[in-house]
């Protein structure tokens, strides 16, 4: 397993572009991304908890409920959410894509990101799918990652190379999310590509697998997006032995895929809307591994946890108060908290109460920009981990004036 460049255009035959279409007022902002593989693909989804869903979705999952796909096309600067013909959009651009593609129209994801409720004009989406097109390129997986970015600051791409049965493969991903990120699935976008033959089958099994410790373990600030999704798209050209069964050919896929997504959780949520630090949740010596889950989403959700570490406060008494009221039966007289970061380690709280410790050095390692919080429960075997960011002021000033 080696960690390699190439995002989403790594893997063999899939090729990436992403151009300023005209969407966002600003032009030097690109708003319009394509992925394209060479051959048809089997294809694997989740989708956003939200009741309130984008219309990009509701085609997409008409799209591919057959478990096929050949291309990804993705605006940013406007969700296409809750608006009266917000099918017929996004079905409109699958169809524009097709035509220039020459493939099949229900072999398209489309996907959409950035204010919700306003009126997409489908104008600059056909205008720009030609150039899109005539751009693509195998090593344009960075430009495509630059046009779904809404509020994200940095760029944010993985690729991993793996063996299966003597034949090399690769797998790759993109991602965009910065705001309105909360578990449950999904609450960003992610568009993944591989080369492993594979079947539809073991892929969704893999994704939904995988999404339980990953992308449905990251919260930013406790709002759940109505337009995200998590794609896989695998294009079997690595020819290995196409995986059908669970095994140890499987059991590697899964490996490499889940390198791609913690990867790509943990980008997002250092990224996260006026973020300073990566917060890490380690939950150990829980009951159950629901027990451990609830426990480390409730701390990263805290926001008076996530207000203490923006200060470089060691109050682990939020972190008491996040385990208490979050749902999970533990006992509290067991409960030890550390903090964590590159500058050491310090002690915070041993069965459920404070512990002397220096002020000073929990200020040190509070202060760089990723901090683990430690959560031993002292009561079983299983383990889990959470990632969250933490709360400053640009968070709200981002998020005053976001649609104006």
């Amino acid at each position: 397993m080696e960690i390699i460049k190439g995002g989403v255009c790594a893997a063999k035959g899939f090729k990436a572009n992403g151009i300023h279409c005209g969407i966002r007022r600003n032009k030097s902002k690109r708003d319009l991304s394509l992925i394209y593989s060479e051959k048809l693909c089997n294809a694997a989804a989740v989708y956003t908890t939200n009741l309130v869903k984008g219309a990009p979705l509701l085609v997409t999952k008409e799209n591919i409920k057959n478990g096929k796909a050949q291309a990804v096309i993705c605006n940013s600067g406007n969700a296409n959410t809750c608006n009266a013909n917000g099918v017929e959009i996004a079905t409109k651009a699958c169809e524009y894509l097709s035509n220039q593609l020459k493939i099949d129209k229900a072999d398209v994801v489309v996907a959409s990101t950035g204010v919700i409720g306003q009126p997409l004009d489908i104008t600059p989406i056909k205008d720009g799918i030609p150039e899109l097109v005539n751009g693509l390129g195998n090593d344009k997986s960075l430009e495509a990652a630059e046009g779904i970015m809404t509020t994200d600051t940095k760029l944010k791409e993985i690729a991993v190379r793996f063996e299966i049965g003597g034949k090399e493969c690769k797998i790759g991903g993109i991602a965009k999310g910065s705001g309105m990120i909360h578990p449950n699935m999904a609450t960003m976008l992610v568009f993944i590509t591989t080369d492993c033959a594979i079947s539809g089958e073991m892929l969704q099994k893999a994704l939904s697998t995988d999404i339980a410790s990953t992308f449905n373990m990251i919260s930013i600030d406790g709002d759940t997006s109505t337009n995200d999704m998590v794609v896989v798209l695998a294009n079997g050209l690595a020819e290995n032995n196409e995986i059908t069964r669970d095994g140890e050919d499987f059991n590697t896929f899964m490996k490499a895929l889940n390198t791609v997504c913690v990867d790509l959780c943990r980008k997002i949520t250092a990224d996260g809307e006026g973020a300073t630090k990566l917060l890490e949740c380690k939950v150990t010596g829980a009951e159950t591994l629901d027990i451990a889950k609830t426990v480390a989403k409730s701390v990263v959700c805290s926001s008076l946890t996530k207000a203490a570490m923006f200060g470089s406060d060691a109050n682990w008494g939020r972190v008491l108060c996040a385990i208490g009221y979050s749902g999970a039966k533990v006992d509290v007289t067991k409960i030890d908290v550390c903090f964590k970061s590159n500058k050491g380690e310090v002690s915070v709280c041993k069965n459920g109460s404070g512990v002397d410790f220096s002020e000073e050095k929990a200020k040190e390692i509070l202060l760089q920009d990723e901090i683990e919080i430690l959560v031993n429960l002292n009561s079983g075997d299983y383990a889990s981990i959470a990632w969250g960011c933490d709360l400053t002021y640009d968070y709200v000033k981002i998020n005053g004036d976001y649609r104006t």
